[in-house]
């Protein structure tokens, strides 16, 4: 693909620059057409399952395997950004998403369908445009690093917003499967055409620079005073374990609403609201990362989320359900990126784009792990209570590294000054 091989470096003068404001536009834009495939699924799943004839739960599994996918082709695409240039890795993803939307809307083999939507869908389009362009994007900013990412990352939420409408309207007017081809054909053309504009390798920069107010730089070869192994273990581990706690109410808070007795039209209304609080939320822990750097944020939304889902504990009533939903999507929307920023501060910025993709990945397990294991203490008790108190856990488990992880960097800042 020599059409995206990568251009030289930007000048240094580049970061926090328009041009850098341009390409965090263009990011927007592909994290927006990249992500589609996560929602339009949902959209028609029921055609899907009448014109195959087959039951709800294998007519959710594309959607289960396109997550996968994405959480594994993130941490390759993370890599081929790194090392062939993220133009390369967007190309790949264009190809991916574009044929992936094209192929499933034409085949009338259900295990192809399935297949489809975990390699081209899920392994080399969505996995593409997202720890690819948080990393990048964090590269080519210093002073608003956090905000630009929280904007590049709500690209995510914003395809939520505006593919589910769009595609309902081509189901109803086209059918499901002349809708997936003119979505492929739009998306690799469009995608296509904007990775072009992100051929510029980022600026290049010695070492990464500290949250505002710090005068340190960090050891990018031993982050918080561990190996870099260790310490990437360790995102690792708080990434999955944030998001088993995130997934409870995010997957079953329809079926929660049900069992209620309030109806599922009323929990669809609480999860748009969380999505619709989550871009509120990864705005507003942008800004608040560009004052007290990622890993603060990361413990403050991580004792946040906690909060909220302390709130599902006691209050069952319509009206409460509903704050508790929206205080959820603005305490935990800013957690995620928020690793981004801290792989961008501690770890050496060569290296970003795989290391945000494996704790991408790891997120995304927590999220396939913790709506499998709440609707499986859902089974086994027969309340959704366990369930929570189960998510509240693993929570503590994230809020938990992130203070250890804290404490040592406190600890390696103090280990640099001077003795008296």
């Amino acid at each position: 693909m020599g059409l995206f091989s990568p251009l030289p470096p930007a000048p240094a003068s580049a970061i926090d620059s328009r041009q850098a404001a341009w390409r965090l536009f263009i990011t927007l834009l592909l994290m927006t057409f990249g992500s589609s495939g996560m929602y339009v699924s949902s959209v028609v799943m029921p055609q899907v399952q009448a014109d195959f004839g087959i039951s709800r739960a294998a007519a959710s599994m594309p959607y289960t395997l396109m997550m996968l996918g994405f959480g594994v082709g993130g941490m390759l695409m993370g890599h081929l950004s790194d090392r062939r240039g993220i133009a390369f890795s967007l190309a790949l993803g264009a190809l991916g998403v574009g044929s992936g939307f094209i192929l499933a809307g034409l085949t009338h083999d259900v295990w192809l369908f399935m297949a489809i939507n975990g390699v081209l869908l899920g392994f080399l389009g969505i996995s593409a445009t997202f720890a690819p362009l948080v990393a990048d994007t964090s590269l080519w900013w210093n002073r608003r690093r956090g905000i630009a990412v929280a904007i590049c990352a709500s690209g995510n939420y914003l395809a939520g917003a505006l593919w589910p409408p769009l595609t309902q309207l081509g189901v109803d007017a086209l059918g499901w499967r002349t809708t997936y081809v003119l979505l492929g054909v739009c998306s690799v053309v469009g995608m296509g055409l904007l990775a072009l504009q992100m051929r510029q390798r980022p600026p290049e920069q010695a070492a990464p620079t500290p949250p505002k107010g710090s005068s340190v730089v960090h050891d990018t070869q031993r982050p918080f005073g561990l190996s870099t192994r260790t310490a990437h273990g360790l995102l690792w581990v708080a990434g999955l374990a944030c998001c088993v706690a995130m997934s409870m109410p995010q997957v079953h808070i329809v079926s929660y609403c049900t069992d209620l007795g309030y109806g599922a039209v009323r929990g669809a209304e609480m999860l748009s609201l969380m999505l619709a609080s989550g871009i509120v939320s990864r705005l507003v822990s942008g800004m608040i990362c560009d004052r007290i750097g990622g890993l603060k944020t990361l413990m403050l939304g991580s004792v946040l989320q906690g909060v909220a889902l302390l709130l599902f504990l006691p209050f069952e009533g319509m009206a409460a359900l509903y704050i508790a939903s929206a205080l959820f999507g603005l305490f935990q929307g800013g957690i995620v990126p928020s690793y981004a920023i801290i792989i961008r501060e501690h770890f050496s910025p060569s290296e970003a784009g795989s290391r945000v993709g494996s704790v991408i990945m790891a997120t995304l397990v927590g999220m396939a792990l913790g709506g499998w294991m709440s609707g499986k203490i859902f089974d086994l008790t027969g309340s959704y209570h366990a369930a929570f108190i189960n998510g509240i856990a693993w929570n503590l488990l994230n809020l938990s590294i992130a203070v250890f992880l804290y404490w040592r960097y406190r600890r390696s800042q103090q280990a640099l000054l001077p003795v008296v």
